[in-house]
């Protein structure tokens, strides 16, 4: 079966690479930036550590700092307006999934017109966005090497997933120094959302054997440097560890696509307003328990990663271990146990659900599900 592999172009790793990154930008002979952050990350000196470093190369910026944690239309359509005022030849994001998937938006309709919402599914723009460089400062999403683009309709109550070629950046900057100070919570969901996109990714009906080989690994690397990152987070080393396997799971997810715990989370972050990767967390031993029944074999390989001693047991014994792995893993790190305390109501998985199977991202679930069988998983999470 022929498969394509995307990837920006180029991806600067280790503490002190932000340098490197200005580097390159002054080398593509840009003129102007928008950088596309949030208000914390501007109040904290973070943007302006980013824009005097390309002030000394001569390159100009301005800033966008209004980016809504789970990103809205408006945003985008506030982030293109001052990228128009100021003629803009460039666009840098700044911070984790919420600015990058804000900064896409921006930068797909600088190139392309229209409303963000035209390009809804998948490959639905027909030129490349504006050049995007990505500077991470989280270790979970990996929307800063991935072609997806997750925006909230306002109107609809639900996350729009955009999976477009044409949405890769062209260069993706992981410097673990920005990560130091990420509370433990924020380092815990988003490590939670790196490890379901590498489960995801490697159970998916389009996994190959590339997205296989990078899936594990991350899962491996999480299993084994998560926990140190969540209580210590100055520990540069876990820190590291982490942002190359959120690195490679976003490899494989943004190849192999991911699931229903994707596409029912966005549901809940686009309802209720909810967190992405504590969705995930809450929503993935529930999926992959329905998913066993097919799965278990992959399953199994999962809880090899993620420490479990498999030999002798059953595909189906190995699937069983991976779920615990994965519950005790969330539980350890102060993971909500489920949905009701994260408040979500059981009176909207109808909803929830009808939205959920209309996702791109359920396209490539490994067990395609009925709407009562989707509304079973939800309340199964409660």
């Amino acid at each position: 079966m022929a498969s394509a592999f995307f990837i920006p172009t180029v991806n600067l790793m280790g503490a002190g690479c932000l340098v490197d990154a200005a580097d390159a930008i002054k080398s593509k002979g840009f003129k102007k930036g928008l950088i596309v952050s949030d208000a914390i990350l501007n109040k904290i000196g973070v943007v302006k550590e980013v824009s005097d470093l390309l002030t000394e190369r001569d390159v100009q910026t301005v800033v966008y700092d209004g980016t809504h944690p789970n990103p809205t239309v408006t945003n985008v359509n506030e982030g293109l307006a001052i990228l128009k005022e100021n003629q803009c030849d460039f666009v840098i994001s700044l911070g984790g999934g919420s600015p990058h998937d804000c900064a896409k938006g921006i930068a797909l309709l600088a190139s392309n017109g229209g409303e963000i919402a035209d390009y809804e599914g998948v490959d639905r723009s027909p030129k490349e966005m504006l050049p995007l460089i990505s500077i991470n400062t989280t270790a979970g999403t990996a929307s800063e090497m991935t072609r997806f683009c997750i925006i909230t309709d306002e109107v609809r109550h639900i996350k729009m997933a955009i999976v477009d070629k044409h949405t890769t950046p062209l260069i993706s900057v992981n410097d673990p120094k920005l990560m130091l100070a990420k509370p433990a919570s924020l380092t815990a969901a988003t490590g939670m959302d790196a490890l379901t996109h590498a489960i995801e990714a490697y159970v998916s009906t389009a996994a190959t054997p590339i997205t296989d080989a990078v899936a594990i690994k991350a899962i491996e690397m999480i299993q084994a440097n998560l926990r140190e990152a969540v209580a210590h987070g100055q520990n540069l080393e876990a820190r590291e560890a982490m942002a190359y396997a959120q690195f490679m799971a976003g490899m494989a997810f943004n190849n192999a696509s991911l699931g229903y715990v994707h596409a029912m989370a966005h549901q809940l972050g686009g309802f209720y307003n909810l967190p992405h990767g504590v969705c995930n967390a809450v929503l993935l031993p529930h999926v992959q328990r329905y998913n066993a029944s097919v799965s278990a074999d992959r399953l199994r390989d999962v809880a090899k990663a993620m420490g479990v001693d498999v030999e002798g047991l059953s595909a189906e014994q190995g699937a069983d271990a991976a779920i615990n792995a994965i519950v005790e893993l969330s539980k350890e790190i102060g993971i909500p146990a489920g949905l009701t305390e994260l408040g979500a109501k059981e009176e909207d998985v109808p909803t929830l659900a009808t939205n959920a199977l209309k996702d791109a991202c359920a396209v490539t679930n490994p067990r395609q599900g009925t709407h009562e069988e989707v509304c079973e998983i939800f309340k199964s999470a409660f």
